[in-house]
């Protein structure tokens, strides 16, 4: 087996073994293992032609956000370009939610190319997840704000990769018409 396969393969048992106890805040409370196959599918298939190291770091995007997992331990799993990543990609959990998501919009541009073809496919996946499988505790407001808030970040990384781009952008459009209220008559 080659050695990108390895890594990738070894990315996804870590990510499973890590991730094995959460779900989705969706109404169908997928394994959470499934958002991160996704996100890694769609980094696996962008323009951008990604290695391994790229979608490895794809599978383990949350590890160090949403586990006990720390940066040193992806680094002495996956080296430190795959932990370099995932550290782009993580937010501060010690920060109040809506200084995140400012700092996700404001840091946007600054992510590497590779950050940010896991940045955009994360946003992929969330919007996709929130017309399919919503949060039953969201209210209307909560996620239609969401969907503007995932188009901000996405807007800081235009020209990073056209199919990621194109995906989000349809993505995005199908939320709009699915949470589109209807006109009053």
């Amino acid at each position: 087996m080659s050695d990108d396969a390895v890594l990738i393969t070894r990315a996804v048992h870590f990510a499973a073994v890590h991730h094995k106890d959460q779900q989705r805040k969706g109404i169908d409370r997928d394994p959470y293992m499934n958002h991160l196959a996704e996100v890694a599918a769609f980094v696996a298939t962008a323009d951008a032609a990604p290695n391994a190291e790229v979608i490895a770091a794809a599978y383990l995007h949350d590890t160090v956000e949403d586990t006990v997992v720390t940066h040193a331990d992806l680094v002495d799993g996956f080296g430190a370009r795959v932990a370099d990543l995932v550290a782009e990609v993580t937010d501060d959990k010690s920060l109040p939610k809506a200084e995140r998501k400012r700092l996700q919009i404001e840091h946007a541009a600054a992510l590497s190319p590779e950050a940010r073809l896991i940045k955009i496919a994360d946003k992929i996946s969330n919007v996709r997840s929130l017309v399919y499988s919503p949060p039953h505790d969201w209210a209307y407001e909560r996620l239609v704000d969401y969907v503007a808030w995932a188009r901000q970040v996405v807007e800081r990384m235009r020209g990073t990769d056209a199919k990621l781009e194109a995906t989000f952008d349809r993505v995005a459009a199908e939320a709009d018409r699915h949470f589109a209220r209807p006109a009053s008559a």
